[in-house]
């Protein structure tokens, strides 16, 4: 499963009202009728039971829409699941208020959209929602039911997250993107300093803004760091980006694609500059709040990065029955190594199967940036014909990377007019939506439980 699949809980409204039948009637009885009553319900009905499970009780109302604890329940899970690590009761308990925050923020974003009739169909979530399942669940949108139903969430709850980000860009596209202007002349004053920055580094991002002020500064900060401790402990960045950030990047994992160092803060730029790709850096105090970053990537401004080479490989794979010792599979594994080093080009990759019962995969559409980091180094220095050492496990199998063909990137003259115009205007939209929400929720009317 990839890790776009992050999602936004179902508020339940409350429930209508009827009751069930009184334990002890069998179906032959009838209850004494009371004046008014359609259903033959006596007026002195005794309640078992401590409590009726159809009953929520509301976390928070939003302009007199309910958000409940189930709600947070199920948009915890889903964390939970993305994080894949042991957390403290203090850390959950942290986890809930900020899941509400979010849960508000979303009811908000539907809310406007509806006042402004703006509303999103339910065909126009179901799409998304099989899409979703498409990147994940090979095209099975019932296989991502289970998943959610078997972590503890719910299929409703991805789809409430879809309806609020539909809602959102709808919103957006009303009340925001149509007041956005770029210039000719900006568009080509960016031109010209791409063009002196030539060969200079631009970074690939993920980020993770919190919004502060003077009076909440440190419990934010509290907040930034705890998800920093989560994210240092192996919890998927861009599961809490999508959960935490109030960038609008969240909707992508946080990703920021690439950017030049003059376009940060000069906070967040000092700390880039010190930053390899793979690293996590923060929480960084930046005007208007927090942020934490990850370097996802790095590459020179208008300069062909070799990692941009388009490859053509095969992987040739032995794997291992269960129960295989060491010194079993260290054999199969010097049998394999001298097998491939014996191999004199591709052509005589694919006798790896009938010889030595290896399985053997091409792909020659790959970039040689997808690849792990580890191996781009060693994919890049070798000549066609040529392969890694192997690399792999017991559990997982071993394999070899087989250079067939490659198509290195020709140097740049840089991006179009057009695209460099389309991210001035995404910054600019960024902005205003930020300050469109808090608007919201400052006309907002909202009672907590």
């Amino acid at each position: 499963m990839t890790t776009t699949f992050w999602t936004k809980i179902l508020a339940v409204v409350a429930a209508a009202g009827l009751a069930a039948t009184p334990m002890g009637l069998t179906a032959q009885q009838q209850a004494p009728a009371s004046s008014g009553n359609a259903f033959g319900i006596p007026d002195d009905v005794t309640i078992y039971g401590s409590e009726n499970p159809n009953v929520r009780t509301a976390t928070a109302i939003v302009n007199d829409f309910v958000i409940t604890g189930t709600d947070i329940d199920q948009r915890l899970a889903i964390v939970l699941a993305a994080s894949q690590n042991e957390i403290s009761d203090e850390e959950r308990n942290r986890l809930r208020q900020q899941i509400l925050r979010n849960l508000i923020d979303e009811t908000l974003q539907i809310q406007e959209a509806n006042s402004l009739e703006l509303n999103v169909t339910n065909d126009a979530v179901e799409q998304r929602y099989a899409s979703v399942a498409a990147q994940n669940f090979e095209a099975d949108p019932s296989r991502m039911d289970d998943y959610l139903l078997g972590i503890g969430s719910s299929p409703a709850s991805l789809k409430r997250q879809i309806l609020g980000e539909l809602s959102w860009q709808n919103a957006l596209r009303r009340n925001v993107i149509p007041f956005v202007n770029v210039s000719e002349e900006e568009v080509n004053e960016v031109l010209e300093r791409l063009e002196a920055s030539r060969g200079t580094f631009e970074y690939r991002l993920g980020e993770i803004y919190l919004s502060a002020s003077t009076e909440n500064r440190e419990a934010v900060l509290q907040n930034a760091q705890r998800i920093v401790e989560q994210l240092q402990q192996g919890a998927n960045f861009q599961a809490y980006a999508r959960q935490f950030s109030e960038a609008s990047t969240a909707a992508v994992g946080g990703d920021t694609g690439f950017l030049r160092i003059g376009t940060l803060p000069s906070q967040m730029a000092d700390a880039v500059r010190q930053m390899q790709p793979g690293q996590l850096f923060g929480p960084i105090e930046i005007p208007g709040g927090f942020t934490i970053i990850l370097m996802i990537d790095r590459r020179q401004v208008l300069t062909a990065d070799p990692r941009d080479a388009i490859l053509s490989l095969k992987q040739i794979s032995v794997t291992f029955p269960e129960g295989t010792s060491e010194a079993e599979a260290t054999a199969k594994v010097d049998e394999f190594g001298l097998f491939v080093e014996n191999l004199r080009g591709c052509a005589d990759a694919d006798n790896a199967r009938g010889l030595i019962g290896a399985n053997v995969v091409t792909n020659d559409q790959i970039r040689a940036r997808a690849l792990p980091e580890a191996l781009q180094g060693i994919i890049l220095g070798l000549q066609v014909g040529q392969a890694t050492p192997p690399f792999g496990s017991i559990q997982e199998g071993v394999r070899v990377l087989m250079l067939c063909g490659r198509d290195d990137p020709q140097d740049t003259s840089g991006p179009s007019f057009d695209s460099v115009m389309e991210q001035i205007e995404n910054d600019r939209i960024q902005k205003r939506a930020q300050r469109y929400l808090r608007d919201l929720r400052n006309d907002a009317y909202i009672e907590y439980n």
